[in-house]
């Protein structure tokens, strides 16, 4: 139900639960403020709308004359004071997306490389508005190193929401799970809310981190705003649209290092071919009777068939163990083995696509693995390794995807992942900040003539991966 602006009936709006809620002595004769679109709670007496609509309502009370009898108590942020301010100078791009973040009304998101700064942007602008403010990251360990990035450039201790742990402070930080599972009380607490990888809020849970929060200035960093289908237009509506974009090629050999991409394919052993020919024609032969009956059948049609159909549980088994043969092909371990050996001085990130394949090549080669489930001390202590060349090398499945800094990584091992471009540009980005002006080298090892070589084509659909050149190892 919809309301038009009112008449001029007195009334207080305040926040709960993620809603801004609109009280009058009228009642449901009473029309509520702004073009929110308010719904009728007869239960409670009051009209409510979804918190994020607030930022829109708050300037058609202050811009119509007609709204003064109506009292606003949401706004509950606070002015922040920091005690230094310690940030590198910025560079022309870094002012100029800032500028165009202010000048699409303090909302939208700004698309730029992975080691372009990005954080540093969010930071500068923190200095400035000097208000209370929520920085909503994807991942523990980036969660962490946002709280040491304010301490260190701005002076200030952070709270920090998520990990255990639920401190508030006018600054913090927390995650996205953290974020739309907490919103309902913290989401008139900020003014401004910085989503660190911003491409993870659409969706019905995680995005209530915006739906349920009510501050009007919104800010959205990501080096991969290109997403399916109605999720980029979700993200325009909760924070606000792309208003500053730059490709890896802009920055390349200027403010992120050179680089290069080598696509190294093996094959699989004679038994690992084996196995792995046996389990496709198993599936094939499975998918092709299924369609005698039922032309239109898909392998998504497995996920329903399974529940009841032995034989289609056997065949998701069997497309499962040949991913996994794939993911840790020997031949995978041998050219790593090649790999470590010709970058010895060089910090290199591997990357696997699966939990036991990280494992095995820690165990395998003696180097640190890390995982999400990592704790605190542990996480601490692997990174601060590889960043103080402790280790030579660091293992994990998807922990490195999402803005982690190593700026003396120059070495990365991509032994499988998914087929995501937005992946593969992001794992690339570990490696692209620039030090001493050295060029960094990423390896993508896949598996021949198997189902990896079609995802490591679609990988190529990014500017990240156009100059990419392939290789063909032998086995020994």
């Amino acid at each position: 139900m919809s309301g038009a602006l009112p008449s001029g009936s007195p009334g207080t709006i305040t926040f709960a639960e993620g809603l801004v809620r609109f009280h009058s002595a009228e009642g449901v004769h009473a029309c509520p403020p702004g073009d929110a679109p308010w719904t009728w709670d007869a239960r409670r007496g009051w009209w409510v709308a979804e918190a994020q609509h607030y930022p829109k309502l708050q300037i058609q009370l202050n811009e119509d004359p007609g709204q003064n009898g109506i009292l606003d108590e949401v706004p509950k942020w606070k002015e922040v004071h920091f005690s230094k301010l310690e940030l590198p100078p910025l560079h022309s791009y870094q002012s100029a997306a800032i500028a165009a973040w202010k000048a699409a009304g303090h909302r939208g998101v700004l698309a730029l490389p992975t080691g372009s700064g990005k954080t540093v942007v969010a930071l500068s602008i923190m200095a400035e508005a000097g208000c209370s403010t929520l920085v909503v990251v994807p991942l523990l360990a980036l969660m962490h190193q946002w709280w040491e990035r304010i301490r260190q450039h701005l002076g200030y201790e952070a709270g920090v929401i998520g990990d255990r742990q639920f401190c508030y402070r006018p600054i913090c930080v927390t995650t996205y799970e953290s974020a739309c599972l907490r919103m309902e009380r913290l989401g008139a607490l900020f003014k401004l809310i910085v989503f660190d990888e911003c491409h993870h809020l659409p969706g019905r849970v995680r995005g209530d981190a915006a739906r349920l929060c009510a501050a009007p200035w919104r800010l959205g960093l990501t080096a991969t705003p290109d997403l399916p289908a109605g999720r980029s237009e979700e993200v325009g509506a909760l924070i606000g649209p792309v208003c500053y974009r730059l490709a890896v090629a802009d920055l390349e050999g200027d403010t992120l290092a050179e680089y290069e991409v080598q696509k190294l394919s093996v094959d699989l052993t004679t038994d690992e071919r084996a196995r792995y020919d046996e389990l496709g024609r198993l599936i094939r032969d499975y998918i092709a009777e299924r369609r005698r009956d039922d032309p239109k059948f898909e392998w998504q049609d497995l996920q329903s068939a399974e529940v009841k159909d032995a034989r289609a549980r056997a065949v998701v088994r069997a497309q499962r163990e040949r991913q996994a043969i794939e993911d840790r092909a020997e031949g995978k371990l041998e050219v790593l083995e090649h790999l470590l050996g010709k970058h010895p001085q060089i910090p290199t990130l591997i990357f696997t696509g699966s939990n036991r394949m990280a494992r095995t090549v820690a165990l395998r080669f003696l180097i640190p693995c890390l995982l999400d489930h990592c704790g605190k001390s542990e996480r601490r202590d692997i990174l601060g390794g590889l960043r103080e060349r402790r280790y030579h090398a660091v293992v994990a499945n998807q922990v490195f995807d999402e803005g982690l800094d190593f700026p003396s990584a120059k070495v990365a091992v991509v032994l499988g992942g998914q087929s995501s471009p937005r992946q593969a540009q992001q794992r690339l980005g570990r490696i692209l900040r620039p030090a001493h002006g050295q060029t960094a080298i990423l390896y993508e090892v896949f598996c021949r003539d198997t189902g990896e070589v079609q995802r490591s084509r679609a990988r190529r659909h990014t500017d990240a991966y156009a100059r990419s050149r392939h290789s063909r190892i032998l086995r020994r």
